[in-house]
């Protein structure tokens, strides 16, 4: 089976929160077949989670917080260290006060 691309899951992941009255807009442009992904959650509070792909405490594949919740500005330091590291990698800043980031019903994870 073909691998999604991170360009294509990128653009079906932001018509999601679209349709769910989530505003998102992409921060970093990656690699568009194979750039991993972070997704900077901001909850409009001068908070924000870092999410990105890996693995669940049962093993199994998924998307799971690797920073936060922490100040906003602690969470860029991190993603422009990250930036610095992996030209490839891709970031998406999605912003919810409720801090919906539709993360957990990815039909496309694993």
């Amino acid at each position: 089976m073909a691998r999604l691309t991170t360009e294509l899951w990128l653009s079906a992941y932001r018509m999601r929160l679209d349709a769910a009255g989530i505003f998102s807009h992409i921060v970093h442009r990656g690699d568009g077949t194979a750039g991993d992904v972070i997704v900077k959650l901001a909850t409009m509070n001068g908070q924000a989670v870092l999410w990105e792909r890996g693995w669940d405490d049962h093993g199994a594949p998924g998307w799971v917080a690797t920073l936060g919740p922490v100040a906003e500005r602690e969470a860029e330091e991190t993603v422009a260290r990250r930036r610095g590291r992996d030209r490839d990698l891709w970031v998406i800043e999605v912003e919810d006060p409720r801090g919906r980031h539709l993360l957990e019903d990815d039909p496309f994870r694993g």
